[in-house]
């Protein structure tokens, strides 16, 4: 589809608290698309595989037609929309046609659960709903895409404490400026692509949102010297040769558009304020890519830089070409494009792309905290309260030298458990391990004495008194215990194994 041939003319949005109506009362949600097509087709959904759902919907009823029709691009005959749509409106606003005796579609509608049971709707570009961006392949440079894995992950990593100013940065069909509405009292919302900001516009009519304040413009352009407390944004972040899709392709060299964003985050943040980012960045031949992405944190911002990710740059072109749908066209035209992003990696010395979250939290902080770390192992979403909960440990650890630390009191993190690894019948464990089952999901080897020090910590007594018990019972010098151990307490903290109890 080229960008000519994308609908001209979007929806308008006056009555779309009707057309929400009629919706939910055909249970055209989530749980209801849950219910109706069963879990694997509802999963297919996600891969961009349509038949199991397009089987489930053949008979008839209310919600059946509004799949058909509103996700699946499926025109269904004019009789059975009037059934379950305030049909003349509909038709009036533009979300849908008619053709012939049957009615199409404008735009894709999907069905999307808020964090609080909301039932909400995503309003993208037709073929864009279902699968993120692989319902884009082959899509013109102004497509908007719906749903896809990055936009959940990066909603379910913020922080969502209550504030009066939040920017949805390159907005895209607005489901970060949706998450936002819950918790902001003014959400303001950006993108380079105008079509974008309308969709923006349906997508929060339709959910029942507060309007947000809608700019036209590139990065940090349309914002000036504004501040926020919540800034989120999920880029175009695709490290490519040129800028062929607004959706993903930066337009600037190499991951400069990322590092730019990170670095310019910091003067549009208020104090306390977090800024939420995905991004790429490249892994460049004799450079340590944890430094490329330190010297990236603005000054007086903590930082929490977690790698989900890391593909070598055949892989990486290969994803990209595919999303464009280059793979089902022209093989020379295939080839020159390969050829293309290899050349560009070539020339910056890239041998790898890393994907990944990039936390800011502005502390104003003389030393902050800077945390960068490799992570591909299955977490639990929403972290937003583990992002909180991160930086919070992180003002408290920098104020707390060891004499500060052995004094304080302790308790073991709820979710933590302790496992002992051994030979079965063994008199003691080999190593014992503390677990995670909440959150980033870590776990931690201790040795003996980080195992019964952990066990103990209940929030009664300090950590120096904890020590020195242990160091009776194991026949050690308490002030050696005591002297080797901070570092130790430290981590343990830090990580989130253990927290300072109430009132510390």
């Amino acid at each position: 589809m080229s960008t000519t041939s994308l609908t001209a003319s979007l929806p308008v949005p006056d009555r779309a608290d009707r057309l929400r109506d009629a919706l939910l009362a055909a249970d055209f949600t989530a749980d209801g698309l849950l219910e109706l097509l069963g879990a694997p087709a509802y999963a297919a959904l996600a891969r961009s595989e349509t038949v199991p759902a397009l089987r489930a919907t053949r008979a008839d009823g209310p919600l059946a037609t509004l799949v058909r029709l509103f996700l699946l691009q499926r025109p269904v005959p004019h009789d059975r929309a009037r059934a379950v749509l305030p049909l003349e409106e509909a038709l009036a606003d533009g979300w849908v046609v008619a053709d012939g005796g049957e009615i199409r579609a404008t735009v894709d509608v999907r069905p999307y659960g808020g964090p609080e049971g909301q039932d909400w709707f995503i309003v993208s570009d037709l073929g864009c709903a279902v699968g993120g961006a692989a319902g884009a392949s082959g899509r013109g440079e102004g497509v908007v895409l719906g749903v896809g894995g990055a936009s959940t992950t990066l909603a379910g990593i913020t922080v969502r404490t209550p504030v009066a100013s939040a920017l949805d940065l390159g907005t895209g069909s607005g489901i970060q400026a949706l998450h936002a509405a819950q918790h902001a009292t003014r959400v303001t919302a950006t993108d380079l692509n105008p079509r974008a900001l309308e969709f923006t516009r349906l997508t929060l009519a339709l959910s029942g949102a507060p309007e947000a304040d809608l700019r036209t413009g590139s990065l940090f352009e349309p914002v000036a010297s504004e501040t926020y407390d919540l800034i989120v944004s999920n880029p175009p972040f695709v490290i490519s040769p040129g800028a062929r899709l607004t959706y993903r392709d930066g337009g600037m060299g190499g991951d400069d558009l990322c590092r730019s964003l990170v670095q310019r985050a910091g003067e549009r943040l208020n104090d306390g304020g977090f800024a939420h980012f995905l991004a790429n960045w490249q892994h460049v031949e004799g450079e340590d890519w944890q430094d490329r992405l330190r010297s990236w944190v603005p000054r007086g911002c903590d930082a929490w830089i977690v790698q989900r990710e890391v593909q070598d740059v055949t892989q990486y072109a290969e994803l990209w070409l595919r999303d464009a749908g280059d793979h089902q066209g022209d093989p020379d035209r295939y080839t020159e494009r390969y050829e293309a992003w290899l050349d560009e990696f070539e020339q910056r010395g890239t041998k790898a792309v890393g994907f990944g979250w990039i936390t800011l939290r502005k502390s104003g902080a003389d030393e902050p905290s800077v945390v960068v770390e490799e992570w591909p192992h299955p977490v639990e979403q929403p972290l937003g309260e583990t992002v909180r909960a991160h930086f919070a440990r992180q003002d408290y650890l920098r104020t707390r030298d060891d004499a500060a630390l052995l004094a304080d009191h302790f308790v073991l993190a709820p979710e933590v458990m302790q496992e002992q690894v051994g030979m079965p019948g063994a008199e003691d464990p080999e190593h014992v391990v503390l677990r995670q089952n909440r959150g980033m999901r870590r776990a931690t080897r201790v040795d003996t004495v980080g195992a019964g020090f952990a066990g103990v910590c209940d929030g009664t007594l300090s950590a120096g008194r904890i020590l020195d018990a242990i160091a009776q019972l194991m026949g050690e010098d308490p002030v050696l215990l005591r002297d080797r151990t901070p570092q130790a307490i430290r981590l343990l903290v830090e990580e989130g194994f253990l927290e300072p109890a109430p009132g510390t």
